[in-house]
């Protein structure tokens, strides 16, 4: 019994030394070492784990229990970034905002548009969605090829596309004048991971899952270092914005990851802020995943954040944000 539990020990140092990978990737990034990021997407069952073996230890009275008790302390905010609960503001938002990836309209345009309308949003941000007529009440638009969309019912005053390296996204900024304050709107679409159910999906034959985690290894890797070039031109347009800022999109990018710290440094996570159980937005695996974010600028309060699961519009459910602008 003691080697099974000396076993168990070694076993849980590991998974807590990984979850401690997944804070370096604030400070590593997927140039230098592109595995550690990996760590990040793995961050919900490692904390899962994590937390099943300890409460083994303090059921079963171990003094080890009060060593892995103090390390938790330090992953309270990175799970916090998945699961997080706030108690809701009095205040009354002036400004809401949609970000959903639409699939490009295979879940049915017409299911896209019901929904966004009775939301009454004042602005949107699509990805991956060419939407073919106006939202009602929408009369400013800023579109990018058919991936990438910002619509307002405010005045936008200057908009365009964010330069970056990048292949298979495209960034949109807009320049919006809510009430008096100008806001510049960032709408991201980061490089996507071509991923699809049936690569994902384990099978009875070991050598066929070994030949797909091989085939899913070499794609994540590649696209991290993309996106860490991708993130830093995004980062380096925002830092010189004139204006107060609210980003958001499909980053591609879960919590915890490089992409993640390197956005949010300087800025608000607005569900890390006001957002209430889980912040998964992806929905087309059974994996949770959590790839759509909102930040913003410590000028503009965060009143309510929301994933709206009641529909499947897309294989990404709408995020719904609210703020009040100071």
């Amino acid at each position: 019994m003691g080697i099974l539990r000396l076993i168990l020990s070694i076993f849980h140092l590991i998974i807590v030394l990984m979850l401690f990978g997944t804070i370096m990737n604030a400070y590593i990034s997927p140039k230098v070492f592109g595995m550690l990021n990996l760590l990040s997407l793995a961050f919900p069952i490692l904390i899962i784990i994590h937390f099943l073996i300890l409460i083994f230890w303090i059921v079963s009275w171990r003094k080890r229990a009060a060593i892995f008790l103090v390390l938790t302390l330090f992953f309270i905010t990175p799970v916090r970034r998945w699961i997080n609960y706030t108690p809701a503001k009095k205040e009354i938002p002036d400004l809401k905002v949609i970000s959903l990836n639409g699939k490009f309209g295979k879940l049915g345009d017409e299911n896209i548009y019901n929904f966004i309308n009775e939301q009454k949003p004042d602005v949107v941000f699509f990805q991956e969605y060419d939407n073919r007529k106006p939202l009602d009440g929408f009369k400013y638009f800023e579109n990018s090829r058919p991936i990438t969309k910002i619509q307002s019912r405010f005045p936008i005053i200057k908009s365009g596309e964010i330069k970056t390296d990048a292949n298979n996204a495209v960034c949109l900024f807009a320049d919006i004048k809510v009430n008096n304050t100008i806001i510049r709107f960032v709408n991201v679409y980061m490089e996507p991971f071509f991923l699809d159910k049936k690569m994902v999906k384990l099978t009875k034959d070991m050598d066929v899952n070994e030949q797909k985690a091989k085939k899913i290894l070499h794609m994540l890797v590649p696209t991290f270092r993309k996106h860490e070039t991708q993130i830093d031109q995004i980062k380096d347009f925002i830092n010189v914005s004139p204006f107060p800022v609210i980003i958001a999109g499909d980053f591609n990018a879960v919590p915890n990851s490089y992409e993640y710290y390197k956005i949010s440094e300087g800025l608000q996570d607005v569900f890390l802020k006001v957002g209430k159980g889980s912040g998964t937005s992806f929905h087309d695996f059974k994996f949770p995943i959590k790839i759509d974010h909102f930040f913003a600028s410590e000028s503009i309060e965060p009143i309510s954040y929301k994933v709206d699961r009641s529909v499947r519009i897309s294989d990404h459910f709408p995020v719904i944000a609210e703020f009040r602008v100071k």
